[in-house]
């Protein structure tokens, strides 16, 4: 398995709050101007492969939080279920 699968294969398997806080600490040491130049590149594609991730779970909430409705019994229902009610 290549370095970068591996990379890939970690940030998979974090939530979006492990995730984003992984970033912020990339954000924060780069700003910081003290991180040698192939760590600095290793931390930018790692950047933005939990970048693309956060925004994959965003995106994932809000399909789903789009799909749930109300049903006439006041239960939380999702779209597919709504056809049963």
């Amino acid at each position: 398995m290549t370095s970068q699968n591996k990379l890939k294969k970690d940030i998979a398997a974090l939530n979006f709050e492990d995730a984003l806080k992984e970033l912020e600490q990339i954000v924060q040491k780069m700003e910081s101007g003290q991180i040698p130049l192939d760590d600095a590149l290793f931390s930018y594609e790692k950047g933005i492969l939990l970048k693309q991730h956060c925004e994959k779970k965003l995106q994932d909430a809000q399909h789903r939080i789009q799909e749930l409705t109300i049903s006439k019994d006041g239960d939380i229902v999702s779209s597919q279920d709504k056809d049963n009610l």
